[in-house]
């Protein structure tokens, strides 16, 4: 499974309630694949409101059973 979340430097952003938060990995609002044009547009919005480094990274998500 492929998933999108926005970083800013070594910090997470999290989306909630039209704000924008620096949070650590568990945090972070996680997309889909198929919204990778809302999150672009996150992505820009950050940067507009003085995030910086702001970048999309692709997370790879496999299942596996626990041993």
């Amino acid at each position: 499974m492929k998933l999108l979340i926005i970083k800013s430097g070594r910090q997470y952003i999290r989306f909630k309630n039209e704000t924008y938060f620096r949070v650590k990995f568990e945090k972070a609002s996680v997309f889909p694949f198929d919204d990778l044009d809302l999150v672009k547009e996150h992505a820009a919005a950050t940067q507009a409101r003085g995030f910086e480094n702001i970048c999309i990274r692709q997370l790879t998500i496999t299942e596996e059973d626990l041993q």
